[in-house]
């Protein structure tokens, strides 16, 4: 196993020596690291990586050799949870039988929804009509439908329903995470514009000189402002359902952003912007900011920036009340535009991997709505990003 570790890493990049593999051998039959999977990796990594820019890689590498190992043997005396047991009651298709399914579109699923709920008595399983649990019905719980409402289910499964009749609960993100790659940071410093203000407190060292010269050698001090990142920075971070994916790396970028920009604003959102947003999701049902109020609050030159997968029922971008958790008056698409109007340097960062982008319409008509200015959240795709905002091209 240990050799494969180090031909891994070999393979990986990273300039491990036969001489550092063999000091991490001694040290382990001196009982360094025994019997516990993180004192291993700080030992090995101190024992292999002698420059920290391989951190990253070396962590990539760890975690495909030892993903797991340390919780195989425990994981074999747990009983079978009884949620397991409960979830029996899922639906589970073939892709055959799912292709045989058809959607009732949007107006015909809320009018027959309207009816079921008028003239349902008794709950349902397994059924293809009525609103209940494990069957093809499209109104329910842990069944499957093309085009769905979801009630009463704990996460989604699929990722079909065009509403969701639950309350739902999100965390913040955590801008204290530790960043699990250190160029996030270097990528986001290319939108950083600077500008000095504040008291003149800062040393002056050309213009010193200059002024101590003229003075034939009698020191003159000269200060000067200190400079600051003047650059704005709005964004809009999409939170619950599909992303909850995608947590970690959008912890990654929060801790990035609240650390590189001084003048920064940011609010969350769930799937599509639509007439509000919130700062707090403890409490996103009592205390919401209107969409105007931040077109009218922040100026022309914030850079807004949408933090999403872009992964929805198209419904939700297109239609009124195609928001899966109110009633919303006025499309997505309408809100989009007109955030697009007044913060003309914008653009949407998507954690889903980008060769997954083809397969879901919503987010082509994100890509479209944005002037095609979606980015991948990777290292490549925020150095993309900021580029695209530091040109200051308006939007078309």
């Amino acid at each position: 196993m240990l050799i494969d570790f180090f031909y891994a890493l070999r393979q990986a990049g990273l300039p491990v020596t036969l001489k550092e593999f063999l000091t991490l051998l001694e040290a382990l039959q001196q009982n360094v690291a025994f019997g516990n999977l993180d004192d291993f990796y700080y030992l090995s990594r101190a024992a292999l990586v002698k420059d920290e820019k391989y951190f990253d890689r070396f962590d990539q590498v760890f975690g495909q050799r030892f993903k797991g190992l340390e919780s195989s043997l425990e994981d074999l005396q747990r009983a079978i949870p009884e949620e397991w047991l409960r979830k029996q009651v899922e639906k589970y298709l073939s892709e055959e039988e799912k292709r045989q399914l058809q959607g009732m579109g949007w107006d015909k699923l809320m009018e027959t929804l309207r009816q079921r709920l008028e003239e349902q008595k008794e709950r349902h399983q397994g059924g293809n009509k009525w609103i209940g649990t494990g069957g093809t019905s499209p109104f329910g719980a842990y069944g499957y439908n093309p085009e769905g409402i979801r009630i009463g289910q704990h996460e989604s499964r699929h990722r079909r329903a065009v509403k969701v009749w639950d309350q739902r609960e999100f965390r913040n993100f955590d801008d204290q995470v530790e960043l699990g790659t250190r160029n996030i940071k270097v990528a986001l410093r290319r939108l950083r514009e600077f500008a000095r203000d504040g008291a003149e407190e800062i040393l002056d060292l050309d213009a010193t000189i200059a002024a101590t010269a003229r003075k034939a050698g009698l020191l003159d001090l000269k200060m000067q402002r200190e400079l600051h990142n003047s650059v704005k920075v709005l964004v809009l971070f999409d939170v619950g359902g599909s992303m909850d994916d995608h947590i970690r790396s959008c912890e990654e970028l929060f801790s990035a952003v609240k650390a590189e920009f001084k003048h920064l604003e940011y609010f969350y959102f769930h799937n599509c912007v639509y007439e509000s947003v919130w700062k707090d999701n403890n409490r996103r049902h009592s205390q919401r900011f209107n969409t105007w109020d931040l077109i009218h609050t922040f100026g022309r030159d914030y850079k807004l920036i949408f933090v999403g997968d872009a992964s929805m029922s198209p419904y939700e971008i297109t239609f009124p009340g195609g928001s899966v958790e109110h009633m919303n008056e006025e499309s997505g698409e309408t809100w989009l535009k007109r955030l697009l109007e007044h913060f003309r340097h914008a653009v949407w960062l998507n954690p889903m991997t980008e060769e997954h982008w083809s397969y879901t319409q919503s987010i082509g008509m994100i890509r479209q709505l944005l002037g095609q200015r979606m980015h991948p959240l990777t290292v490549a795709g925020l150095d993309q990003a900021m580029r695209a905002l530091k040109k200051s091209a308006p939007m078309a």
